[in-house]
């Protein structure tokens, strides 16, 4: 080569050694750092469990799970290796026979039909790569299978990709394929069922069993014979394998169980944890939901429901088609029959506040936008008196003071709202405001018993017992509606509270949960907890995230507890709630019926647990004529808690120190003579009991006077929205770290109703 032509050539070599350096350096640069494989965390499954350990539902984008190669079954490791990779642990990341092969086999077809990838080459490429089949992206993957092989070891390696492989319909990894084709964990799984997994590897889409059950049976039997061949197993064990049918339908998943809970657990800890953290990243949330009660409460609570439903229909037909047959045109009946009846129900455990049941209303579909339990503030009727008995008991009253309950109404003068003297009986007040009626000044506000009928001057006890309107109105007027308003905030209620007349009958609405939380301070002794659902969140290497620590604080003394829990005994034994006596055991309840039977509600608890029911429809339609929630309510109530109570010991409330028992007569309040016909034994706080015994001849009529009369008129100022009473028991923030522990909602913006309303039990 003359010295012209060498110089020329030298630069040219030059040149392209240059410009072929340049291009490595890139080509390098742009490959994926294998570092990144020490971060890689991938997207996993969260699981929420109930209280016992069984799973609740999933939050996933994709099905995912992390195991150690301990937990996978050896039948499905050696599958994968037998159909996958059966060279696995001889290569060094790259099997130059298998590219050969897929090579020659390519060529032959024209275009790509086979790929020569070990596990290690598809893992690189399911981690770091893009799917797509270019020359490009097939020598990053080999450069990246040749570095994980330096830098992990084979089993290291065989566990991050069962964990990482994608199965078809969602499922990524072997837990999650196990779990959405089969119901069970990965651990359960047999020999027919790990071949039909690793065979589904190749071709998800075409190889499910679901969809292509011929093509899966086949790529199984594909499966058992390199199995065979690989010395994994006897053909005898293949033969039989052979005969082992396949899913043809996907198992009954628990996914939709409880979802009101399920979704009420979600709003709480996205905010906190974050979307990706809830989503992707496999946490394990034991909740304090027992499944077997929600499960219960759900059928027994859709079973009355549905029959609720039934009658109203035929009973709507009814009443249209003989408005049709008189020639009523149009009908006053509605041409459209009514709407599904909705329900509530709630559990919460006395001590903790732990929630163990919870629904929150009738959604087919599993559908849970719009959570009753929380979402909901109804009035509650006479399930609110309760605070007012209990404010009066804390003010000195006892269970055995009297109050009138007769005939009284109020009018408004244009400045104060003022009893209208003299107006005993039902006749004198119509007669009085008679002179009245039509004009757009002067209203009038007469409080009326549900079954419209007056019991004169009685007990507290029973006042409460039969949930006497007219008596609560005498009582929270004597007391003050500010200090009802005080006691219901330290027990529980957060919502606001117009401190009216009304408030002792249910004017004030409120969410079936913090009526139940304010119960369950009665319940637990004058302790207040706050509800809460999780128990403990651990990451998915393990680590606990959130564990939770209960916090109490005395509301009200375990005195005046107690005396409220006794009070609503008798309302069980002898009350609104006798229904529930047929669980014969020890129980407090209350129960409540709005205007126009808009809404039904039971309280009631045991030494254990508390449970809150609620029924009405969600457009404030009444119900029916003459419902009342002892009659239409509690029945399946306590059906519920029949079911839910059988593994919980018949127990009584246990008696807190300064609690004394004293016979009593219950007409008089008096102690009580052996000639006393009605005689009960009364809980009071000592020193309070009664001294006197009863001066009374039984056989002739006695005439009783209240212990207290009521003022004659009403500040009007407490029905002001804008002069409203601020109390700081109402505020419900919390610190950061409690925000799992408040189930309560936040206080309405909206206005209080200021109309007195007819509310009754």
């Amino acid at each position: 080569m003359t010295r012209i032509r060498f110089y020329p050539f030298l630069v040219l070599c030059f040149l392209l050694s240059a410009a072929g350096g340049w291009g490595v350096r890139r080509f390098l640069k742009e490959m994926p750092s294998y570092h990144k494989f020490e971060e890689y965390e991938p997207s996993l499954t969260t699981r929420l469990f109930d209280l016992n350990g069984d799973q609740i539902a999933e939050l996933s984008i994709e099905k995912r799970a992390l195991l150690s190669l301990s937990e996978i079954p050896v039948d499905l490791q050696n599958a994968v290796l037998a159909i996958e990779d059966s060279r696995f642990f001889e290569h060094w990341g790259v099997s130059p026979r298998g590219i050969l092969r897929s090579f020659v086999a390519n060529l032959i077809a024209g275009r790509v039909v086979q790929g020569g990838s070990t596990l290690t080459q598809q893992l690189a490429k399911l981690i770091f790569l893009s799917p797509e089949r270019k020359i490009v992206r097939k020598i990053k993957e080999v450069l990246l299978a040749i570095q994980m092989e330096r830098n992990l070891s084979k089993e290291e390696i065989l566990q991050f990709y069962l964990n990482q492989i994608y199965f078809g319909h969602g499922a990524y990894g072997v837990q999650a394929a196990a779990h959405i084709y089969f119901g069970k964990k990965v651990q359960e799984l047999s020999l027919p069922e790990c071949a039909m997994l690793a065979g589904m590897i190749k071709y998800p889409g075409g190889y499910s069993p679901f969809r292509h059950p011929k093509a899966a049976a086949k790529r199984r039997s594909l499966v058992l014979r390199r199995m065979v061949e690989e010395g994994y197993i006897k053909p005898e064990e293949e033969k039989q394998a052979l005969e082992t049918p396949l899913p043809l339908q996907r198992p009954v998943m628990t996914g939709l169980q409880a979802p009101y809970f399920v979704e009420y657990i979600r709003r709480r800890l996205e905010p906190q944890f974050g979307y990706d953290t809830l989503w992707r990243g496999g946490l394990n949330i034991q909740t304090t939901l027992d499944l077997g009660m929600q499960r219960i409460a759900e059928e027994e609570m859709e079973k009355a429901l549905a029959a609720f439903d039934e009658k109203a229909k035929s009973e709507w037909e009814k009443a249209l088609n003989e408005e049709i047959e008189a020639g009523i045109e149009p009908p006053t009946v509605s041409t459209m029959p009514p709407a599904a009846i909705q329900g509530v129900f709630l559990v919460l455990d006395v001590k903790t506040g732990a929630i163990r049941a919870m629904i929150g209303g009738r959604s087919g579909g599993g559908r849970a936008d719009f959570n009753r339990v929380i979402q909901a503030r109804r009035q509650p009727g006479s399930t609110f008196k309760p605070f007012v008995w209990a404010t009066a008991l804390n003010s000195g009253m006892t269970a055995m003071s009297l109050v009138n309950d007769s005939p009284l109404a109020y009018y408004y003068d244009g400045r104060d709202w003022r009893l209208l003297e003299g107006a005993t009986d039902q006749y004198e007040i119509n007669l009085a405001t008679s002179v009245f009626a039509g004009s757009n000044d002067f209203r009038v506000w007469v409080p009326q018993n549900y079954d419209g009928k007056f019991k004169g001057v009685i007990t507290l006890r029973k006042a409460l017992a039969l949930s006497r309107n007219v008596s609560s109105v005498r009582l929270i007027e004597h007391i003050g509606p500010p200090r009802v308003v005080e006691l219901a905030h330290k027990v529980g209620i957060r919502s606001r509270l117009a401190p009216v007349l009304s408030l002792g009958l249910g004017s004030s609405a409120v969410s079936p949960l913090e009526l139940a939380n304010a119960f369950e301070t009665f319940a637990n002794g004058g302790i207040h907890v706050n509800p809460y659902s999780v128990l403990r969140i651990e990451d998915a290497r393990g680590k606990v995230r959130y564990r939770h620590v209960p916090r109490e604080q005395e509301a009200i003394s375990p005195q005046l507890a107690y005396l409220m829990t006794h009070l609503l005994k008798v309302v069980v034994t002898g009350g609104t709630a006798r229904r529930a006596s047929v669980l014969r055991r020890p129980l407090a309840a209350k129960t409540g019926t709005t205007n126009d039977n808009r809404d039904l509600w039971f309280v009631g608890y045991t030494p254990d647990l508390l449970a809150v029911a609620w029924m009405g429809y969600d457009d404030d339609t009444t119900l029916g004529e003459r419902l009342s929630s002892g009659g239409t309510l509690a029945p399946w109530w306590t059906e519920i808690m029949k079911r839910i109570l059988t593994d919980f010991p018949k127990r009584d409330f246990p008696v807190p120190e300064g609690i004394k028992f004293v016979k009593v007569d219950e007409v008089t309040g008096q102690l009580a003579l052996p000639t006393c016909p009605k005689q009960a034994l009364q809980a009071f706080i000592e020193g309070s009991e009664p001294t006197r015994y009863c001066p009374f001849d039984h056989s002739e009529e006695i005439e009783l006077k209240p212990d207290f009369s009521v003022s004659g008129e009403m500040r009007r100022a407490f029905l002001e929205d804008d002069e409203l009473p601020v109390d700081e028991g109402a505020d419900p923030s919390l610190p950061e770290d409690q925000l799992l522990d408040d189930g309560l909602p936040e206080l309405p913006s909206d206005a209080e109703l200021e109309s007195m309303s007819n509310v009754g039990f």
